[in-house]
């Protein structure tokens, strides 16, 4: 039975007490209202990890992770985070190749790759990001683009490390955009990605994989995506910042 998940991704967002304040407004609704086995992870600025990992001890079912980390474990790399350095504060997961990160930092399908076997190796899970621009998309090259990215970027995993791994799918075209791909449109490219890996790792490991749809999911539409047969949960954004309408999110899935 794959895992549900949720994960916030709160980017360049919240200051110091706003991100406390809101994280522990999570907590408490995800104690008193969330109903199912589903995992919630908030992934926000480094300044934040320690203090919500903190937190988090309290509530099992919310857990804290990183929105990057740089691919060498340490050195002479100022500004930079190590995977090693976000698991020493708590923190147990780290978005991989968000489509923010491909394009405004060039971020290479072979440079993801180094990342992701860094964080596995410190002990963190990644959430591992694919998705297709619009041009792309309208292009009908999607599907060749996601197999590219899945084949640079984690298929040289082990079978027992891919294992450990969580895919997210977001289309570029829909993140902020307010364009949400339907729910078949997304449930078409998940069944493609668990086939890809069926293919890779085997039809077990592909039944097992947790793979999150990302892009401008929210309250309203979440129910909907996630009643889809290949959709595990979400890679939310904007939604996250705002505890109510995060934890409606979560309950989704009640």
């Amino acid at each position: 039975m794959r895992k549900k998940i949720v994960a916030g991704n709160w980017k360049m967002n919240m200051d110091y007490p706003s991100g406390l304040s809101v994280f522990s407004e999570i907590i408490n609704m995800v104690k008193d209202e969330v109903t199912g086995s589903q995992q919630a992870i908030v992934c926000s600025p480094y300044i934040h990890l320690s203090s919500l990992a903190q937190l988090a001890k309290s509530n099992s079912q919310v857990s804290v992770g990183a929105q990057n980390c740089h691919q060498a474990e340490s050195g002479a790399y100022t500004g930079e985070i190590s995977a090693s350095q976000i698991k020493s504060v708590g923190a147990e997961y780290v978005i991989i190749g968000h489509s923010e990160r491909r394009q405004y930092f060039g971020e290479s399908d072979a440079l993801l790759s180094e990342k992701t076997v860094i964080t596995l190796k410190n002990g963190l899970t990644p959430i591992f990001c694919i998705g297709e621009t619009l041009e792309q998309r309208e292009g009908n090259t999607y599907f060749d683009v996601i197999k590219e990215q899945l084949t640079g970027g984690v298929f040289n995993l082990s079978a027992d490390d891919f294992a450990k791994i969580v895919l997210a799918y977001e289309p570029v075209w829909a993140i902020g955009t307010g364009l949400t791909a339907s729910p078949e449109q997304a449930q078409e490219i998940h069944a493609f990605i668990r086939k890809e890996i069926a293919v890779k790792y085997g039809q077990e490991t592909a039944d097992e994989t947790s793979i999150l749809y990302g892009g401008s999911c929210n309250p309203k539409n979440a129910a909907e995506l996630f009643s889809q047969t290949d959709i595990d949960g979400g890679l939310i954004g904007g939604a996250s910042l705002k505890s109510r309408d995060f934890v409606d999110i979560i309950k989704a899935f009640n």
